[in-house]
């Protein structure tokens, strides 16, 4: 199987093409975007993948962080402000670029939207 990440000519597709163009891009965001000739694909891909290092970079300290011991009262004494600041300041940007991945698969999914609303409908009937 060959990939490819060029873009392909913009064309009205029908409604099989894009639907196989939806399902793509729930998969990766971005891909089924290209395959219907869109060049926003580029940058839904873009944020994806972005948004998917920035979580991994992020979230490995904030794992290390909570297995070490953070966030965890030891006694009613301790100040819960204190903890709940400490926790923000260690679960922002994890959050942060989750946040940025649900984006660009809505982002994506509102581009397959348009693809399928966009698509001929004038297929030929199933035989019976």
């Amino acid at each position: 199987m060959k990939g490819s990440l060029k873009l392909r000519p913009k064309r009205v597709l029908n409604r099989k093409e894009a639907w196989a163009c939806f399902t793509a891009n729930l998969a990766l965001a971005g891909s089924g975007s290209l395959a219907a000739g869109r060049v926003v694909g580029y940058a839904q891909m873009a944020a994806s993948f972005l948004a998917m290092v920035m979580t991994v970079v992020t979230g490995i300290p904030f794992i290390q962080w909570r297995l070490s011991g953070g966030g965890v009262t030891h006694s009613p004494m301790d100040d819960v402000y204190q903890n709940i600041e400490d926790l923000w300041l260690h679960v922002r940007w994890p959050l942060a670029s989750m946040g940025l991945f649900a984006a660009s698969i809505l982002w994506a999914l509102m581009t397959s939207l348009s693809i399928l609303a966009k698509a001929s409908k004038d297929g030929v009937p199933p035989r019976i």
